[in-house]
């Protein structure tokens, strides 16, 4: 027994973060179950006794929620213990506190020329006796990046991330202790206008939204060892200047020209500019997470230089400079060659570049604050070759440890599922935002609600969303409760819309039920109600939503605007419908947190809300007014029809699919529960087949023409690779990879579970075309992993491996296997229904129904035909299908043998011979499944 991760509020020894509803939670390593107790202990530097600690307590969770009042710039140890009869094994994190309420002794500094791209400010002093602790409290409008001795401060990027800045910025922390010996040193912080002042927003964007000048505020607090505390704040003791940066911003990338002379040093400016909307940080950082080889440089048929990293991603380029000085390299992103060339249409008005102008310095060179969505970069002004390990693509994204994958036995499932992670990294740069490369990266509400699930399954995101949740809540403040189209939302006033205005209630809820822990809940209580009241108060009809605009079923193929992709599917039922969903999402809440008023007062409303979808919508005996696959998907997702009448919507929805041959035509809204609402109802072999679909419109479309991430539409890129001449084609929008959180559920098996996993129900959907899957998901007790395997035996038997981490109870339900015995590890239970907890277990069984399919006596013999194995066993024992081979789709193949040799005198076959055929065919599995794999 080991305690393997201890974190704190959902993160990893948390430095200068807001710590409300403090929360700490643990891991446990065993192989097998046992009764434990478990104790907390906190220290902080004033005093060797515990300043909070808890008695030995049951292990009924892993977590402890401490009620401490918490101290400002304070180092707090956390010693989690755990005994057993046998063992008692403990471990140790830390967190420690920013300036909380405490105000800053510093001033708001900038330069007298507001115009300055770069503003850099700087002050020398000298440490004179030895630093026992030193820690640095800043943050920058808009962007900034500091330096201690021209090293960086801090391994993120972007600081300080994206917020409403009129409403609150926040600070960062920073341990500098190694950084500031006894010596002189030079202290600098540089600016840029990022998400603040630079460029940015909807349809290309605006300047200075939120302020027109570059700024920064700073302390440093040092500790010496003899006792003695010191400040060092921003004011106008600091000097300023101008930078190497000519320009730079969000969309228009960055150009650096490092042969400028930094100099013209003057005073800096103290500003007044409001404190009180510093605060604390809640953004988990941004960091460059991975690095890019380039893949190939390729010379375009229009003689351009481009430089391939094999996929698309966001971040930045780093190259290592060997030009001479006075070479100006002019680098250019896309996500797409068209024709073989360099594309960046789609871009709109994103300048997207990063001009250098070199120093003539060997060294690797970045840009500092802009960031690109991209695959190619075109490089141009060079004078020596290009080589690939001169360059390198710096995937960033906020700091998020993966938790969860899947892999099959299909490779282009394995390349949609890393395409939906890899949308999600891209995507997920403090705030979620709908695209990292043309003009837009905002934090759009439709998208990012409809993906919280799905995203919390592939990363730790609680710490993500809590901040998101909070620009939500911020935007509502200003907006009397209504939800704003993205947030923050960059002085623009847009908004409430269904479904993304949404976003208030459901991701809050979403992260309450994926980690089981309600802050994120008291954090937004008040937003989720006010959102709920809003649509109550602008209703055009009581207990419906009905408004002058919706979104609807956004860029659904049965529309019959294509100007306006909004759907077919009536956009007053999808609104009433989350309108019923978020006012019970309240209610829910409401019971958690003992507000026993607002929980019946939006029940009522969410039941009252319910009726009139049903009076309006369907009739008495379970028939839809509307005949589209999302009114379908969204009347069984949400429960209201009748349980009784139930059958005939899900008879209607697989009816409609079959008039769209089994193929999606559904947008934002029907999408995530397209195959969900499938399996969940009885028809998961339907389930795998849209989802297996490899024409258009389907997710392994995109991954047949090239994909690494998720389109924004089903065809961005057509059948010839060219460009959607319509538009709007993101090529990493990854809305459309909720379908992964299906994959979690029906695949890999985790179907439900209670809020933060604590108990789960395992319950596969097998299918012949998906024989292998295994997977993981990394729960807060540690992690679950599954491996399945259809055998090719003559029974067909299910192989499943499965490790349950400890503090877990899964209750198991396997398919198919009512009156079966089922081999669990050394026990045998009667059927497929039984509870187990942590352990490695392996697990076989013989199902009552295969779930291999093989060729039968009512195949079609054009289908035999494609076999040529099967048609050679056949030959081997009557020459028949030498009659059809000369016309495979004929009208006669296409009957089967035993038909044709019933109604067709003609066609001569033994008796004895037709016996052994359709013996064969009952054997012989159908190709892409069976004995191949």
């Amino acid at each position: 027994m080991k305690i393997s991760s201890i974190l704190i509020n959902h993160m990893h020894e948390p430095v200068g973060f807001q710590l409300n509803d403090l929360r700490v939670e643990f891991k446990v390593e065993s192989d097998q179950f046992f009764a434990i107790t478990k104790k907390l202990s906190i220290y902080s530097d004033e005093n060797p006794d515990p300043c909070w600690q808890s008695d030995w307590l049951d292990f009924n969770n892993n977590y402890f929620d401490v009620d401490l009042k918490l101290k400002s710039r304070t180092h707090y140890r956390v010693l989690v213990a755990v005994k057993s009869d046998d063992e008692e094994v403990e471990a140790e994190s830390f967190f420690e506190t920013g300036k909380m309420n405490e105000s800053f002794e510093a001033n708001w500094i900038g330069n007298s020329d507001k115009n300055i791209q770069n503003t850099l400010f700087k002050k020398d002093f000298k440490v004179s006796k030895q630093v026992k602790r030193a820690r640095l409290y800043i943050t920058g409008l808009g962007l900034y990046e500091t330096y201690i001795d021209h090293q960086k401060v801090g391994d993120e990027f972007l600081t300080p991330g994206v917020t409403a800045y009129d409403q609150w910025v926040q600070v960062q922390t920073y341990d500098v202790t190694s950084l500031l010996k006894e010596s002189n040193h030079e202290l600098l912080i540089s600016c840029g206008d990022g998400w603040y002042k630079g460029n940015y927003g909807f349809d290309g964007g605006k300047d200075c939204i939120y302020g027109d000048q570059q700024l920064a505020i700073a302390e440093y607090h040092l500790d010496y060892k003899d006792g003695t505390h010191e400040v060092i704040s921003t004011d106008q003791s600091w000097q300023t200047t101008s930078g190497q940066i000519t320009k730079s911003a969000i969309y228009y990338g960055e150009d650096l020209d490092e042969t400028i002379e930094i100099g013209d040093w003057q005073q800096a400016v103290e500003v007044n500019h409001d404190k009180n909307i510093l605060q604390d940080r809640l953004s988990l950082p941004i960091k460059v997470k991975e690095k890019l080889s380039v893949n190939e440089i390729i010379s375009t048929p229009a003689n351009e230089q481009v430089l391939d990293f094999g996929q698309n991603q966001a971040g930045w380029l780093e190259f290592y400079n060997r030009e001479p000085k006075g070479t100006k390299i002019i680098f250019q992103f896309g996500e797409i060659l068209q024709e073989g060339n360099f594309y960046r249409d789609n871009l709109r008005e994103a300048r997207a570049a990063f001009e250098y102008v070199s120093d003539g310095v060997e060294k690797w060179v970045r840009p500092h604050f802009t960031y690109f969505g991209y695959r190619y970069v075109k490089v141009e002004g060079n004078t020596k070759p290009l080589r690939k390990e001169d360059y390198q693509a710096a995937v960033m994204y906020s700091d998020l440890a993966e938790t969860g994958n899947i892999e099959t036995n299909n490779p282009k499932v394995n390349r949609l599922f890393q395409n939906i992670i890899w949308g999600q990294k891209s995507n997920f740069f403090d705030v979620p935002t709908d695209c990292p490369q043309r003009d837009e990266r905002l934090g759009w509400t439709g998208d990012a609600e409809i993906f919280s699930n799905t995203a919390a399954l592939n990363m730790d995101v609680f710490a993500f969303f809590k901040k998101y949740a909070r620009d939500l809540s911020v935007e509502q403040e200003q907006h009397d409760g209504m939800v704003t189209m993205y947030a923050p939302a960059m002085g623009q006033n847009d908004g409430g819309a269904a479904v993304w205005g949404d976003a208030a209630t459901i991701i809050p809820w979403n992260m309450y039920e994926d980690y089981g822990d309600p802050a994120i809940l008291k954090q937004n209580y008040q937003s989720m109600k006010s959102w709920v009241d809003w649509i109550t108060k602008n209703t055009q009809v009581p207990n419906l939503w009905v408004s002058p605009f919706q979104f609807g079923d956004w860029l659904a193929l049965d529309g019959e605007n294509p100007a306006m992709p909004t759907g077919k599917t009536d956009e007053d039922y999808i609104a009433s419908i989350y309108y019923y969903y978020s006012s019970l999402i309240v209610s829910q809440t409401a019971k958690i947190l003992n507000q026993f008023t607002d929980e019946q007062k939006y029940a009522e409303l969410a039941e009252a809300i319910k009726n009139e979808i049903q009076a309006e919508y369907i009739t008495p005996k379970g028939r839809l007014a509307l005949e589209t696959q999302t009114a379908y998907i969204l009347a069984l997702q949400f429960d209201l029809v009748d349980p009784k009448y139930r059958k005939r919507v899900v008879n209607d929805l697989v009816a409609r699919l079959h008039k769209d041959n089994d193929h999606l035509k559904t947008g934002f809204v029907g999408t995530p529960y397209l195959c969900t609402v499938l399996s969940r109802f009885n028809e998961h072999k339907l389930a795998t087949k849209i989802f297996l679909n490899d024409d258009y419109p389907s997710w392994l479309n995109e991954v047949n023409l090239g994909a690494t991430t998720i389109w924004e539409r089903w065809n961005s890129v057509q059948s010839d690779g060219s460009m959607n001449p319509e538009g709007m084609n993101s090529l990493n929008h990854y809305s459309a990879g909720t379908v992964m959180e299906w994959t979690y559920k029906y695949l890999l098996g985790i179907n439900g579970h209670t809020p933060g996993y604590q108990k789960i129900t395992f319950a596969p959907q097998f299918d012949y075309r998906l024989p292998k899957v295994s997977g993981y998901f990394e729960t807060p007790y540690g992690k679950f992993s599954v491996n399945t395997k259809i055998e090719t035996d003559e029974n067909h038997t299910i192989n499943l491996s499965l490790t349950i981490p400890f503090g877990v109870n899964v209750h198991v339900e396997l398919p198919r296997s009512n009156g079966v015995s089922v081999k669990v590890n050394d026990k045998e239970y009667s059927n497929g229904k039984f509870d187990l907890q942590a352990g490695n277990y392996e697990i076989s069984y013989q199902p009552t129904e295969n779930y291999i399919e093989t060729y039968h006596p009512d195949t079609p013999v054009t289908e035999i035909l494609a076999n040529e194995n099967l048609v050679s066993e056949i030959d081997k024992i009557d020459p028949i299908l030498n009659f059809f081979k000369n016309d495979p789709n004929s009208d006669l193949a296409k009957m089967s043998l035993t038909k044709l040799d019933l109604n067709f005198p003609f066609i001569n076959i033994e008796p004895d011979h037709l016996k052994k055929i359709n013996q064969l065919l009952e054997k012989t599995p159908v190709p892409g499944q069976g004995k191949e794999f």
